[in-house]
């Protein structure tokens, strides 16, 4: 496979691993991936979570452990190239991307919602952007804007799919009924849509690929239709290098198909994750939410279903019954643990 290459950063392999919070992608595992050859993706969301001074102070425990994290993946990596994953509904995400160009990281990744500021935020640093788009739509307008307000355009794309994890963009029934989208069709949209942009500012703009990419077939495909590289996310999970619990891990080697569900999130965006308890509970009756955590923009406490900060935390500890564990479509292929160095042997070799 040929090495991928944003800007003047190289990656001998086209394989980013995908940004998982709360916890999951961290300093142990980006470091490993981009290690590895990859690039390695830390996911800011509540990073800091087992930090001393976190049910205190989230939001300045989180800057910190940003900094920690990068430095830490940076330190194993060798040379290879790290990023972070920001969610545009993050409080305080301003500030959060500028720890993270601080803190020296090579290149943001943002969505859940349109990272329309995110060139404002970065001037001044030498930091590569990509915002994720589920539809040419949001392609559009994330791209128009940030030509017509900022002069730029972005690094590269990440066009996340319907069969990704965490949160979607897509709706409810869109995802009830994904057999009946031509996503490939959609996927070559985007990419086409985006050689204009190419052709504007003279440089190529890579497309990556996301949400259910589990074999080198289905890595093998999404390069077919004119993509550049991939984004990979659940398969990392169950390695030695993933930040979070065996429990965490086992719960994904647990997982069956049927086992696999759409949730709703506080913020009211669909999530995919494993059926737990907890999920049952939630379905039933809210949870009443004791502490705010500041984690997302637009939340209120007294009104969400659950605190979606409080499940994620638990999940990644090891309490999968009382916690909420977001997961990919294919969870349920995933038969054994494995390494980073591993899965990229199967995966490109």
């Amino acid at each position: 496979m040929k090495p991928l290459k944003i800007g003047n950063l190289t990656a001998r392999f086209p394989i980013i691993q995908g940004g998982m919070g709360v916890g999951i992608s961290r300093s142990g595992l980006a470091g490993a991936v981009a290690r590895e050859g990859g690039i390695g993706v830390i996911s800011t969301a509540q990073i800091g979570y087992d930090e001393p001074d976190f049910d205190m102070h989230q939001i300045e425990t989180n800057l910190y452990a940003i900094g920690k994290h990068i430095a830490l993946a940076k330190e194993s990596a060798e040379g290879g190239i790290v990023g972070v994953n920001i969610m545009v509904a993050t409080k305080q995400y301003e500030r959060y991307v500028r720890a993270a160009c601080e803190a020296g990281a090579d290149l943001i990744i943002s969505g859940a919602g349109l990272p329309i500021t995110l060139p404002e935020i970065t001037a001044g640093y030498d930091i590569k952007l990509a915002p994720i788009v589920s539809s040419l739509k949001a392609a559009n307008v994330i791209l128009k804007m940030w030509d017509k307000k900022y002069g730029t355009t972005a690094d590269f794309i990440v066009i996340e799919g319907p069969e990704a994890g965490g949160h979607l963009g897509f709706s409810y029934e869109q995802l009830e009924h994904m057999e009946d989208m031509d996503y490939d069709s959609e996927i070559k949209s985007i990419i086409e849509y985006i050689k204009t942009y190419e052709g504007k500012y003279n440089r190529k703009i890579p497309v990556i690929v996301a949400g259910g990419i589990f074999d080198r077939d289905d890595i093998k495909h999404a390069l077919s239709l004119g993509a550049d590289g991939v984004q990979i996310g659940t398969r990392f999970v169950v390695t030695k290098e993933c930040d979070a619990s065996e429990e965490f891990k086992q719960a994904y080697l647990n997982a069956r198909k049927e086992d696999v569900q759409i949730v709703k999130s506080p913020v009211g965006m669909p999530g995919r994750a494993i059926r737990t308890d907890f999920m049952d509970n939630v379905s039933c009756a809210r949870i009443p939410v004791k502490k705010c955590f500041h984690c997302l923009e637009r939340c209120n406490p007294v009104t969400i279903p659950y605190c979606i900060t409080k499940a994620l935390v638990e999940a990644v500890k090891g309490n999968i019954k009382g916690g909420l564990v977001f997961c990919g479509e294919k969870v349920y292929r995933l038969k054994e643990m494995t390494t980073v160095r591993a899965l990229f042997e199967e995966l490109v070799f």
